[in-house]
């Protein structure tokens, strides 16, 4: 009763987070059942303003490599739209970019006396391979024979995880699980979010007439890694000393607090996707 209590005294917050929660489920869906540049527009938007927000999380001194992850991270998104990126060519266009931050903050110490190389050549490294690499995947995967199937259910486990987490946190919820991050995350939350997460996983099998056993596992990791995921980018913002990212999505704050599960579900999945390919 406590927690219906707590959702209809915020009854206004609730229905504008459950319009935005239909509108990014839209969106999102319609994008890979098109596919093609409809799904890698979707991926580029997505990406591009996430990357915008992890950089105002951080020192306003970073103009410079600003600038110059944002055209690397949109190069990168649009190599994986037109089927040009491989592994090569991701690890020597990071390297370059690096590079290329590198030296710019050499340049500035040259005009002003001053630098920020350190923080600036990480914050560079980090934003492409926090961000850009695991949208990327997601249009790559897209591409992939079941493709279509694995990135729908991908997403749907991982919104069934936070759902679960929430409404099994907030009914049962006695035991904190990290609360110097995420104060009101607990563990019975967390394993609410792994059953959610598996659960949907299971349905997913039988609306796709599909073998349960690799949805399963999917499901699984989605329940479990998407959790720390969230975790990740709390500590983020904890560090920056901000609530949310951003306020683009209403009653949900950034984009980035909104897809931080699906970057980590993402990588992990493509990179067992990849070792079931060569096996």
């Amino acid at each position: 009763m406590e927690m219906l209590d707590k959702m209809f005294n915020s009854l206004p917050d609730f229905k504008m987070r459950a319009v935005s929660s239909v509108v990014i489920v839209a969106v999102i869906i319609g994008g890979i059942l098109l596919g093609g540049y409809y799904w890698s527009a979707v991926v580029i938007a997505a990406a591009t303003l996430s990357l915008r927000e992890f950089y105002k999380l951080l020192p306003e001194t970073l103009h410079a490599s600003y600038i110059l992850v944002m055209l690397s991270g949109a190069l990168l998104l649009i190599g994986a739209s037109v089927g040009i990126m491989d592994s090569t060519v991701v690890i020597c266009s990071i390297s370059v970019v690096s590079f290329i931050a590198l030296f710019l903050e050499v340049m500035k110490r040259q005009v002003t006396g001053e630098s920020t190389a350190l923080v600036s050549v990480g914050a560079t490294v980090s934003g492409l391979a926090y961000i850009v690499l695991p949208w990327s995947f997601m249009i790559l995967i897209r591409s992939r024979e079941n493709g279509t199937m694995f990135l729908i259910t991908l997403f749907m486990c991982t919104w069934a995880c936070d759902v679960a987490a929430y409404f099994t946190g907030s009914r049962f919820g006695k035991h904190l699980l990290c609360s110097q991050v995420s104060p009101h995350k607990t563990w019975e939350g967390f394993a609410g979010g792994v059953v959610g997460s598996f659960f949907t996983a299971g349905l997913m099998s039988l609306i796709f007439l599909f073998p349960p056993l690799p949805l399963l596992l999917l499901g699984l990791l989605c329940g479990i890694a998407g959790q720390l995921g969230d975790l990740g980018e709390s500590v983020l913002k904890r560090e920056a000393g901000v609530k949310d990212t951003g306020n683009i999505i209403p009653g949900h704050g950034g984009l980035l607090d909104r897809f931080d599960s699906i970057l980590i579900n993402a990588t992990l999945a493509f990179v067992i996707f990849g070792i079931a390919a060569n096996v």
